[in-house]
């Protein structure tokens, strides 16, 4: 596994610690002003990732598929981290806490309509995304050393539209309460 991976695992991980700290911050220790910190961390984390990955092309590496997933991974985590903190909070809450409502699930057309707004979550993280696979087309400015980059958009922009016809369907045929 390449540098670039070792970078992007550690920026996951990064992530569910800060916002771990940031929960246990805000609701253990009722120091709602540091667990604001932490939780704010998370784009500083998306921040670094950015500069190692365009440093390392711009320092003469080739691109390779982790650091297309790299920039997949920012425009998913900016588009989708407000949410997953959202999602994290609900839970530990209700869970650890024992505060709170507990979770529901969706169900029929509430479970078509939030997996639709998933959809266009999607397609502005893969704008994101693009945009910065396209601005580091733009700074290397050698098509064989990110040849995988049009590869990566390819791939990616089939699964957003893959992504919106599973969300659709959900509106044809709605998913049922189990």
């Amino acid at each position: 596994m390449n540098f670039i991976a070792w970078c992007i695992i550690a920026a996951e991980v990064g992530f569910w610690v800060v916002i771990i700290l940031g929960l246990i911050s805000r609701y253990i220790l009722n120091r709602k002003a540091l667990g604001i910190f932490f939780l704010a961390l998370t784009p500083v984390i998306d921040l670094l990732l950015l500069i190692i990955v365009t440093v390392d092309l711009l320092n003469g590496g080739t691109a390779t598929m982790a650091h297309s997933i790299a920039a997949m991974y920012l425009g998913v985590s900016l588009v989708f981290g407000k949410s997953m903190i959202r999602w994290a909070d609900q839970r530990f809450l209700y869970y650890i806490k024992k505060e709170g409502e507990k979770p529901g699930k969706l169900y029929g057309y509430a479970y078509a309509r939030h997996s639709l707004k998933g959809s266009f979550q999607h397609l502005i993280a893969y704008i994101i995304g693009a945009g910065i696979l396209y601005m580091l087309i733009l700074l290397v400015n050698d098509t064989e050393r990110v040849s995988v980059f049009f590869d990566t958009l390819k791939l990616w922009s089939l699964v957003v539209g893959i992504d919106f016809a599973i969300s659709i369907s959900y509106f044809i045929w709605p998913r049922k309460m189990r």
